[in-house]
């Protein structure tokens, strides 16, 4: 898992910590399985039958558009063929996330979970453009419905087969807290009560109102559109790094259980695919000594990471009480004690940039 990184800073308890989990004279391991890779393991394993199960369903639905020539269950059936791709960015993301980080991707994969879920998005608003598009132009162009009793049939079939895979795909993306799979299951599930708008379509054509399946299509492309705007708001407030604010409340309860913190301040967290990476700086009596401080510090990541969800890294920054805050750690850009070519590191002495990084 690698070691504890931490730098000290002027003060004499202040340091960072980073999440290696070789805490001192306290080494200890997860476990043979990393949680993050049994979770794209999990999720790699609901992507594959989940895809599987809509694949079916989309090829008896073209089937039965082949034979009755119903616009509803065509504007279903595209759908779910539409679902069936989106099968794909998620497989890609979720063996991505199971590499380890390396030199150029220090954090890992998690962001490709998030792009796949932007594709998700943009693959879902292609479906409702072209839904749309084959329900007005047999809206202008009707065209007779046959083989009711299919259709009902095939209708019944989709919304249970798409209730299925939104059971699946919710469950296990709640699990491993994937934005984009519980995204995708909200998405299956709605398909299901389209598939349900199919059927009420093939009942009115029966009761003498061809106009009803159409109309049924109208509704399954309006549904489509609901969705992509609701999947697209939580995919992209992951991507601009947005939590809810009941996680950082976690975050903080949590961190104020360790014994020796006295507050919280500059707590942060963002999401990296379904993995929750956080930051904060915790408040210590002055009086403590840096191996002291270091253990405090050790205590609150150890507690972040283990109990709460899906934290996969916490980094930790220790301030004296007295000194804490953004605003003792802010650079002074007005400040005239030294130059800034002048600076040297403090751990290495040598020549520093003017951010205070050695060169």
């Amino acid at each position: 898992m690698g070691t504890a990184q931490h730098t000290h800073d002027q003060h004499d308890t202040g340091h960072t910590h980073g999440h290696g989990h070789a805490h001192g004279d306290h080494d200890h391991s997860h476990g043979i399985v990393d949680p993050s890779i049994a979770s794209s393991e999990r999720g790699l394993w609901a992507v594959k039958w989940s895809g599987i199960l809509l694949l079916a369903i989309s090829i008896v639905e073209l089937v039965v558009v082949a034979m009755s020539g119903s616009t509803a269950l065509l504007a279903d059936m595209i759908h779910n063929f539409g679902d069936f791709a989106t099968v794909i960015p998620l497989w890609v993301a979720f063996a991505l996330m199971r590499r380890e980080p390396g030199r150029k991707f220090s954090f890992g994969y998690g962001r490709v979970e998030d792009l796949a879920g932007v594709l998700v998005v943009a693959v879902l608003f292609m479906n409702a453009l072209f839904a749309g598009y084959e329900t007005l132009s047999r809206i202008v162009n009707p065209q007779p419905v046959g083989h009711l009793a299919v259709v009902a049939i095939a209708s019944i079939v989709s919304f249970a087969g798409n209730e299925a895979v939104a059971i699946l795909r919710i469950k296990v993306g709640r699990e491993i807290s994937s934005a984009a799979l519980i995204a995708d299951g909200h998405h299956a599930r709605a398909d299901g009560w389209a598939a349900l708008a199919v059927l009420g379509g093939a009942i009115g054509v029966y009761l003498g109102f061809p106009i009803a399946d159409p109309i049924a299509g109208v509704v399954i492309t309006i549904a489509i559109f609901g969705i992509v705007w609701t999947s697209a708001r939580t995919i992209f407030t992951r991507i601009l790094d947005g939590v809810d604010p009941e996680t950082l409340d976690q975050l903080r309860a949590a961190a104020l259980e360790v014994n020796g913190v006295k507050d919280i301040t500059d707590l942060r967290a963002r999401w990296m695919g379904h993995q929750l990476y956080a930051e904060a700086s915790v408040v210590v009596a002055s009086t403590l000594s840096v191996g002291e401080a270091h253990t405090i510090a050790a205590a609150v990541e150890h507690q972040l990471v283990h109990h709460v969800p899906h934290v996969s890294d916490a980094v930790i920054h220790v301030c004296p009480a007295g000194n804490a805050g953004a605003e003792f750690h802010a650079v002074d850009p007005e400040c005239g004690d030294c130059d800034a070519n002048d600076r040297r590191d403090l751990v290495t002495g040598t020549p520093a940039t003017s951010t205070g990084q050695a060169r």
